[in-house]
Order: structure tokens, then sequence, then C-alpha cells
């Protein structure tokens, strides 16, 4: 792959995150009933990062948890036959709640469909909302995001790659183009 360009900074996620975490607020009406959950690996950062947005801004504490969707896709046969199966802690009664599911980047869809079939499974919420930090356009089903931090029109040849300090070592959003 090679490099084209860095679309968000350090500072340009911060100012994302922190427009998403009030538009959930404002959306949800305050934080009855609200909750986090990230999709491995960084939709855990990403909600990790937005539970603290909201404590800072509203003073409460809100649940989140995490959620593996491997054994929900359906491309498993694509990613091999023993897939690497993550931990799914949602510590929390999901019925009722007004679910904030997070990811990094929204392409697809096929990831948001399979986060939904395993959040189904686990409790009946009463709201699901979606949250990315990029949108990238090329759905495949017809899944849309609530909140997003950056539209970026790109070409099935582009790669979208979201670092974040606590995985990565460093924060940005990339563009990469495919050899």
């Amino acid at each position: 792959m090679n490099f084209k360009s860095r679309i968000l900074s350090a500072d340009e996620i911060r100012r994302a995150l922190t427009r998403i975490a009030h538009e959930v607020v404002e959306k949800n009406k305050g934080t009855d009933r609200l909750c986090f959950v990230g999709i491995h690996t960084r939709g855990i950062t990403l909600a990790e990062r937005l539970r603290e947005l909201v404590r800072q801004f509203e003073g409460v504490e809100v649940p989140m948890g995490i959620l593996d969707i491997t054994l929900y896709r359906d491309d498993l046969t694509e990613i091999g036959l023993q897939p690497k199966v993550r931990e799914t802690r949602i510590p929390f009664d999901l019925s009722g709640k007004a679910v904030v599911l997070v990811d990094d980047v929204l392409f697809t869809g096929r990831t948001a469909r399979a986060a939904l079939d395993a959040l189904i499974d686990l409790g009946r919420p009463s709201r699901i909302y979606l949250a990315v930090l990029v949108d990238r356009g090329h759905r495949e089903l017809p899944i849309r995001a609530d909140f997003v931090g950056k539209n970026l029109p790109t070409s099935k040849s582009e790669v979208v790659k979201v670092k974040v300090q606590e995985t990565d070592g460093e924060e940005a959003v990339e563009l990469w183009e495919l050899e």
C-alpha cells in the first residue's frame, strides 16, 4: 500500500469526538438509558473516549461494553477457518437502553450489520445509534450512521486507516492506496 494523505490529525480527531459526544446527548435528550458499545478493536477506544467526554460534560457515568462480531460476520470463509474470537463484555442489561454502537470506519455496512445481530442476541435495546469516526461510502447494505466525525468519499482502491494512541502508538486518520 502507498500512503496518500493524512485526513485527520490528533486535534481533529479530538474535536470530531467532542462534537459526536454532544450530538449523542442532544439526540438522546440527555443521558437517561444511554450506553456505549465499542466494536473491536478501535471502536472500543473511541467508545471509551466518547464515554469520558459525556462524563466530563454531563457529570454522569454512562455504561460501556465491548463487542466482538467475529462469529456474526458474513465473510468468515474469507478470513480463514480459525477466526480469532475476542471478548464480548457488556456488564449491564441492554433491554430498554439507548445503545450507541461505536466503530472507527463505516464502509460497506457489513460490520455494522454483524454488530446489530450480535447486540440483538444479547438483549432488546429501545434504540441503537451508530457512531463512526469516518464514513467512507460504498455501502452494500442499507446502513447509515447517526453520528459521523468525517465524511470521506473514497475509491474502492483506497484504504482508510484509523490510528489511535492506545493501539497504534500514534493518532491519525490516513488514506492509503492499494497497489
